[in-house]
């Protein structure tokens, strides 16, 4: 992924929420921790996360982790103050660069050398979709970053992309953390269960491969 840097969009208040949502726990850890190591274990070639109404709370729970953060001064406005502020603190990408949504903890990571690969052939964008619905991440070529900049409002990537015919690649899959954002209590309860389930998977087959578990 060396030429593609990462967005992560945490500037929100999470009204709808009820607040503190990417601080809320997603089996251990906080939200916003489980979306930023997902995009952490890519390999981009930077990383920066926007952030605006618990600036210093995303920062510590980010801690550790090869990343950079930077505060959105007019996080008030909406999605495209974080888009531009962080488009503007990027290093300039060398192929383009991936939007990620910070409440999105399962979001499907390994489909980014496959997006970045769809973006390029298309010639402006690429983003997963599951079940006919379009989901995260999205990535954006070069030719894209100038209408993303321009964004104002409360007004996302997507907007882009909607409705839009050429220029655009769809990545069908079956992973449902490509469309799952959590935007009440019951969003991230189905978040939790989903990770678990993802965690003791992971876990069972580790003990197979070690010979501690019989294979199924």
């Amino acid at each position: 992924m060396d030429g593609w840097s990462a967005l992560i969009l945490a500037a929100g208040a999470a009204r709808r929420f009820g607040g503190g949502k990417l601080l809320a726990d997603c089996g251990g850890a906080p939200v916003i921790r489980r979306t930023a190591d997902a995009v952490a274990s890519v390999g981009f070639g930077e990383v920066v996360v926007a952030t605006g109404a618990a600036q210093p709370q995303i920062a510590a729970a980010l801690d550790g982790l090869a990343c950079r953060i930077v505060p959105t001064t007019e996080w008030e406005e909406g999605m495209a103050a974080s888009l531009r502020a962080g488009l503007a603190a990027l290093d300039t990408p060398e192929q383009g660069v991936f939007v990620f949504l910070g409440d999105m903890p399962l979001v499907p990571a390994v489909l980014c050398p496959q997006l970045a690969a769809l973006a390029q052939a298309a010639g402006y964008a690429a983003r997963p979709r599951v079940g006919g619905k379009p989901g995260h991440p999205a990535a954006f070529t070069l030719a894209a970053l100038p209408d993303l900049a321009r964004l104002t409002g409360d007004v996302g990537a997507a907007a882009l992309l909607k409705g839009r015919s050429e220029g655009v690649a769809y990545l069908d899959t079956e992973a449902i953390g490509a469309v799952l954002d959590i935007d009440s209590s019951e969003d991230l309860a189905a978040a939790v269960a989903a990770w678990n389930a993802c965690d003791t998977s992971a876990t069972s087959e580790s003990a197979i491969s070690r010979g501690a578990l019989p294979k199924p």
